[in-house]
């Protein structure tokens, strides 16, 4: 067997069991599991139809360089969004279809890795749990680069060493931040750039999240747009990674593209000729119709802007919690450790989240995700209860926007993800407070 799987961590949900193990949560309440989230907004329907249209392409091998039409409306896409001048992006050189940013990300690691050095890779910190598992299966070091709030949960590049940039031979940003929600401002991409140029490194930026945001008439920049801004027509050291799932809520199609660095994803394509999965044609032609749609991805973010105005009245008065800049979480402090909280919350509710250590690296004696919680989706519950244990008010409103909203992260922070529900406070008699949920990858991109 291949000893590099030895270095890899147990994954956090294998933490979560072992925590849990043990812990009998009332037997009258129903289970409510919001460890594992995805969007929760129904798939358009134009896109099924263009699935089904298209059936007898399951006769047809895929290649894995993709049909030229899925190349072409990703090209196109991606210039209007992040203002790339016309004709920079060649869809038959700077674009590649993947199968799910979650195996792009992955094998992008193995493909550019260089074995024979001892390089490093570096991330935000908490983080995807792809990045680490990538880099260490391709015989690199990661390094992480802790999210703090006293940073606007951004990693502090300035801090970072000469001597860890000059072994980087692959830095990941994710923006917005996956379980932050943080922006990653402009100029800040842009001098990451001349530090890829100086000290000869790939940026990967995974931007997933990137087109769930709150100003319609603002969207956030990526790293196509600081390429542009600096006349960077080559796109040199960058590429970049969307996917289909968040956008348009479309997770079980797993489509998604990377673009960027030409001569890098010739290297890449080789790579994923013998090791990727070739999207299949139907799903490409099926993609290529979303990607050319804006109306049901700003209907998307409509609905998401309602849910967090929700939520954040659900919390108001009970914690300390605002707007992200992005993304579909919520933060929100609440005290105490939070692998105790995720047991009580458990026990006293039968609700299951994950410790936010559990998604993150402990740093010189910091682990930026202690104190934290995620959760994800989960099913339906009918009605809020009260709590008791070790956190008895906190457990009761975090209950309530838990159950009510469906998702999140607590940190000393509170990553809120929301999923379709209704919910009544048994502590009066109104009417049912409808909402509709958001997601915390827990395993898919």
């Amino acid at each position: 067997m291949n000893p590099t799987l030895d270095l890899l961590h147990p994954y956090p949900f294998e933490k979560l069991r072992a925590l849990l193990a043990g812990v009998t949560p009332p037997a009258a309440i129903k289970a409510i599991p919001l460890s594992i989230g995805e969007p929760k907004h129904p798939a358009p329907a134009f896109v099924a139809e263009a699935l089904t249209a298209n059936l007898d392409q399951l006769a047809v091998y895929p290649t894995t360089l993709g049909i030229a039409d899925l190349r072409e409306a990703i090209a196109d896409w991606a210039s209007r969004r992040f203002a790339v001048p016309a004709g920079w992006l060649d869809p038959a050189r700077h674009v590649l279809p993947v199968t799910g940013t979650r195996e792009a990300l992955f094998s992008f690691t193995q493909a550019v890795v260089d074995r024979a050095k001892a390089g490093l890779v570096l991330s935000p910190n908490p983080f995807y749990q792809i990045y680490e598992g990538a880099a260490l299966l391709a015989g690199a070091e990661p390094h992480y680069l802790p999210c703090l709030a006293e940073q606007g949960f951004n990693p502090d590049f300035d801090s970072v060493p000469t001597e860890v940039w000059e072994r980087c031979q692959l830095l990941f940003l994710c923006s917005p931040g996956n379980p932050t929600g943080a922006l990653l401002p402009l100029e800040t991409q842009k001098k990451l750039i001349e530090l890829a140029d100086r000290h000869d490194f790939v940026i990967a930026a995974d931007e997933c999240y990137s087109e769930l945001y709150f100003d319609e008439d603002n969207p956030p920049p990526g790293l196509l747009t600081a390429c542009a801004e600096l006349g960077r027509s080559d796109f040199a050291r960058c590429v970049v990674f969307h996917s289909l799932s968040k956008r348009s809520n479309l997770p079980g199609m797993r489509s998604g593209f990377v673009a960027g660095d030409a001569a890098i994803l010739k290297r890449f394509l080789l790579y994923r000729t013998y090791h990727g999965c070739a999207m299949p044609v139907q799903v490409q032609k099926a993609s290529a119709v979303a990607w050319r749609d804006e109306a049901h991805v700003r209907e998307n973010r409509e609905l998401y802007r309602q849910k967090f105005a929700a939520v954040l009245n659900v919390l108001q008065g009970s914690l300390d919690v605002s707007l992200p800049d992005g993304g579909f979480y919520l933060w929100a402090k609440t005290p105490g450790d939070d692998e105790s909280f995720a047991r009580e919350l458990f026990a006293a509710e039968h609700v299951t989240v994950v410790p936010g250590s559990y998604l993150s690296r402990e740093v010189g004696s910091i682990n930026p995700g202690a104190g934290r919680v995620a959760h994800g989706a989960g099913r339906p519950a009918g009605r809020v209860r009260g709590s008791s244990g070790a956190y008895p008010p906190l457990l009761q409103s975090l209950t309530i926007a838990l159950i009510a909203h469906q998702r999140g992260l607590l940190d000393i922070q509170f990553a809120q993800e929301f999923s379709d529900h209704q919910v009544v406070d048994h502590a009066s008699d109104t009417q049912p407070i409808e909402f509709a949920a958001l997601g915390t990858d827990g395993e898919q991109a």
